[in-house]
């Protein structure tokens, strides 16, 4: 048996086996790209609030109307869920992966609010979107005992 340094404790069997499972990476993935989407999308929310040029053309057919505090509040709501998500999905429970799942379709959703406008930004947050679904659902499960 290896001795560990003074100062540090070695890894159970059980916590080494929990951080190299085969989709560990992914649940560590899903959680990374919900908080940059978070942190983007309060960023997003503090233009909003702040902007005070010239709206972009046709933004009165936008799906949450012509107010850009409307978007800042949206965009500051969903930032905050998808923030306590990637948090919470750390702790690898079944129901932070549900919540998971729910906050990267609230993210995806309101990605396509701002479509008409910035299309590739957008397709971009349903892209990551989809990648976060992918490593909730085909590996955020339980291990097989």
């Amino acid at each position: 048996m290896a001795a560990t340094q003074p100062g540090r404790t070695a890894m159970t069997r059980e916590q080494l086996d929990d951080t190299t499972s085969p989709g560990f990476g992914w649940l560590v993935f899903s959680a990374c790209i919900l908080g940059f989407a978070g942190i983007m999308r309060i960023i997003d929310s503090i233009w909003a609030f702040s902007y005070g040029g010239s709206l972009p053309e046709q933004l009165e057919d936008g799906i949450l109307g012509e107010s850009l505090d409307t978007y800042g509040w949206t965009w500051l709501i969903v930032g905050i869920v998808l923030l306590g998500a990637a948090g919470f999905l750390l702790s690898r429970s079944q129901l932070a992966r549900w919540v998971g799942i729910v906050a990267a379709t609230i993210g995806g959703l309101s990605a396509m609010t701002w479509m008409p406008y910035y299309p590739i930004w957008s397709l971009t947050y349903v892209m990551l979107a989809v990648l976060v679904f992918y490593g909730l659902l085909a590996h955020g499960g339980r291990d097989d005992a």
